[in-house]
Order: structure tokens, then C-alpha cells, then sequence
């Protein structure tokens, strides 16, 4: 079994595929980056957890615009996102980090940031 898995491992380090995306996180394993996408007035993935001091970025990839907006003001405010846009902010401090799109404020998320 041990064999199969570092077999797994091995194949996904060699096609540049993180771990962390086959656990449902998109994030480049080379920079510690984390990508969320907007697409079908949804964020990809809805929850990420990531190191405080980690980038994180969101691409809009709806036709419509939309925004990233921290709930209780916690972490600085997108402007209007249009088709292929980006948004990215530094992770600060450990903590629980809500956000929805103020256009469409049934599409919410939240980030966990945690000690690097």
C-alpha cells in the first residue's frame, strides 16, 4: 500500500500537481500560492486554509463582475472583478477570514489562516 501512495505522490510532484489540490485546495506548491476561482457565481474552492503570509488570489472567471469582500472588514476590499481579472491579498494573521461578493452576496467563502 505504502508503494502505491509514494508511487501517487511521485507521479503528482512530476506532473506539478500539489497535494493540496488533490485535497480539494488549489495552490501552486512551488510558491506557497493560493488560487481561488470564480466561476458559476461560486468560489473554487469555497474554503482554503493557508499560512499567514501566503498570497491569495482570486480570477474571475464568470462573465459577469464580481467582488471579494471581507466580512467585518478584516482584510482589504476588491474593486468590481470583470472576465479574467485578479484580486490577491497577503494572508495575515491566524484567524477565521469570511468574504462574500457584494453583486451577488449569496456567493461566500472563508479562508483559515494558520502559523507559518
Amino acid at each position: 500500500m505504502n508503494t502505491i501512495i509514494s508511487k501517487i505522490t511521485i507521479a503528482a510532484l512530476l506532473s506539478g500537481f500539489s497535494l493540496f489540490a488533490v485535497a480539494g485546495e488549489m495552490k501552486d506548491a512551488s510558491t506557497g500560492n493560493a488560487k481561488i476561482e470564480i466561476k458559476d457565481f461560486a468560489f473554487n474552492p469555497q474554503n482554503i486554509t493557508v499560512k499567514s503570509g501566503e498570497k491569495i488570489t482570486w480570477i474571475n472567471r464568470d462573465e459577469e463582475p464580481h467582488t471579494v469582500v471581507s466580512v467585518g472588514k478584516k482584510f482589504q476590499r476588491s474593486p468590481g472583478l470583470d472576465t479574467d481579472q485578479e484580486f490577491s491579498i497577503i494572508a495575515g494573521a491566524p484567524g477565521t477570514y469570511e468574504y462574500f461578493c457584494s453583486v451577488h452576496p449569496k456567493m461566500t467563502g472563508m479562508i483559515v489562516v494558520v502559523k507559518p
